[in-house]
């Protein structure tokens, strides 16, 4: 009975180690940092809830300040370049295929 109360524990303590060692990804960090916030104004209710669906889309930053992926601002500085190109159709879907496969400078 100490024995598989024993494994039991030391499975508990593993396990909670593994789970303080996994990385947030920046949704989940995101998150937590709203939601740090919300609790520091002391928001609650409806006010919470538009609150964390504002910081969460990150509208409450400028547009500037918006956290990109890497793919998303690659698709962003291609997209800007063909619309400076004022390409349409297959010529760029064709540009945009050949810009989103460059490897980054």
């Amino acid at each position: 009975m100490k024995t598989v109360l024993m494994f039991a524990l030391l499975a508990g303590i593993v396990g909670s180690a593994g789970a303080a060692d996994k990385v947030l990804t920046p949704q989940q960090q995101r998150m937590t940092t709203c939601n740090q916030k919300a609790t520091a104004q002391i928001l609650k209710g409806d006010e919470r809830k538009t609150y964390m669906s504002n910081c969460l889309k990150n509208s409450e930053s400028p547009p500037a300040d918006k956290s990109l992926t890497p793919q998303q601002q690659k698709m962003k500085e291609c997209n800007a370049q063909a619309g400076r190109q004022t390409l349409s159709g297959d010529v760029r879907k064709t540009f945009m295929d050949n810009c989103l496969k460059k490897q980054p400078k």
